[in-house]
């Protein structure tokens, strides 16, 4: 073969990959209409969630989510409202966080409400009220966990996580959800990053002991109740890293999505899931085990750098698109961002931009319209962590100013603004209790 017709089939070929390559990052064109699903949630005078349909007026009973059964009523279940609102304001009282008199006390006191009336009226951790959210995925239960235990409910935060050791397979998998009894409800299958935000929201808590003077449960204490935990999201941590290139294997995300690569939505948080558990190892005095998860995290993070660094962090190894899970290579999440994430991270935020304000899940989200409050409220508190308060209280205001008449936090903002889908979810409304708790922390 000549040279001239190798040249010309070498630069077809290369013409080939760069279009591959643009059709896999470039953004889709979908747009989706979606109501609002519901107002928001209740208390019913006898402990049961309740939906508020969406466009329906509610009466809480004061500082509550408890709904006021009204003078009419019967005095058992005016009497029975009564004592739940009781509960709700003597939890509120136990916890520490946020600082009240600020611009976001509403906001605050919401996410806090609606997170109390999910985790108590809805028999576990469940991410929404609605059919389709009323179950506990494990991704969320981290955050709400997280959150608990940095607004002073230590209690709850412990609660969050005896759900998750106790669903948990014995090599340290989880499923993408489970129903309130510890199923799973469908065959969405095993999702990696589940065991490794486990890990992370209990080195969370483990830290957050001074939170919660009224929780009676050392750190110590905490690590033995969870060993089981640690121990077998450790060996299953160690275990995707075990390969040559040192990367966990293809694994649905937070993007919900079937991935025959692996994503920077898994391997950013198993990085993090072992980074936590090499110190929490530490705490419980067990220093051969803190070494061996903290050199697998060394050979991960080089080579998440490897990999997904060489092209700006995107979602797949190369050069694609940027998502969220920028977010998971900084604080909060690691210790010490990666080379070039914090760049990268805010590189994001054009791409992800949706028209009614707010983030979408990532660059290359096919629907292109709807704004998603998880990540919105995700980079709020990276922004916090960051000390970028302007960012951090830019994001904070886009979301108090599109929750709902009932003041729940929604997953969904269309393009109009309008809040859509479920309300609240309990991801956005703990991930703003987490930047709330955050900016107080730098304040003080």
């Amino acid at each position: 073969m000549s040279q001239r017709p190798l040249l010309a089939l070498t630069v077809i070929v290369a013409i080939g990959a760069l279009i591959a390559v643009a059709a896999l990052s470039a953004p889709r064109n979908r747009v989706d209409h979606v109501e609002l699903y519901q107002e928001g949630i209740g208390i019913a005078p006898d402990g049961t969630l309740v939906i508020v349909p969406a466009g329906e007026p509610v009466d809480y009973l004061a500082g509550t989510r408890v709904i006021d059964p009204g003078p009419d009523a019967a005095p058992d279940t005016r009497r029975a409202a009564a004592e739940r609102a009781e509960e709700t304001l003597e939890w509120l009282e136990s916890g520490s966080a946020p600082v009240s008199g600020g611009p976001y006390d509403d906001l605050a006191d919401a996410a806090l409400l609606d997170l109390h009336a999910l985790i108590s009226a809805g028999d576990g951790p469940i991410a929404g009220a609605m059919p389709r959210w009323r179950y506990v995925w494990p991704r969320d239960t981290a955050f709400i966990a997280a959150a608990l235990t940095a607004t002073g409910h230590r209690t709850d935060a412990v609660t969050a996580l005896t759900f998750l050791q106790d669903v948990q397979s014995e090599d340290g998998s989880f499923h993408a959800r489970y129903s309130t009894e510890g199923v799973p409800p469908d065959d969405r299958g095993l999702q990696t990053d589940g065991t490794a935000w486990a890990v992370w929201a209990l080195e969370r808590v483990a830290n957050d002991v001074d939170r919660s003077p009224a929780a009676q449960l050392d750190s110590q204490a905490l690590l033995q109740q969870f060993a089981p935990l640690l121990q077998r999201s450790t060996t299953f941590l160690l275990d995707q890293v075990s390969g040559p290139d040192h990367l966990p294997a293809p694994s649905a995300d937070y993007w919900e999505h079937a991935e025959d690569r692996v994503t920077l939505g898994t391997a950013a948080p198993v990085l993090a899931g072992l980074e936590s558990a090499s110190r929490l190892y530490r705490l419980a005095g067990d220093p051969d085990r803190s070494e061996q998860t903290a050199d697998a995290a060394t050979a991960l993070r080089g080579a998440i750098e490897q990999s997904f660094g060489a092209s700006g962090y995107g979602r797949y190894p190369g050069r694609h698109a940027r998502d969220a899970a920028t977010a998971f290579l900084l604080p909060p999440f690691l210790a010490e961002p990666l080379p070039g994430a914090e760049s990268a991270w805010r590189a994001s935020m054009a791409g992800m931009a949706r028209p009614g304000g707010g983030l979408a899940p990532g660059t290359s989200w096919p629907e292109t319209s709807l704004s998603w409050t998880p990540q919105t409220t995700l980079y709020a508190w990276t922004a916090a962590t960051l000390g970028d308060e302007a960012l951090a209280t830019d994001y904070l205001t886009w979301v108090d100013g599109h929750r709902t008449a009932s003041g729940a936090i929604p997953e969904k903002v269309g393009p109009d603004g309008s809040p859509a889908a479920v309300a609240p979810l309990a991801w956005s409304a703990a991930l703003v209790l987490l930047t709330l708790t955050t900016l107080d922390d730098h304040h003080l």
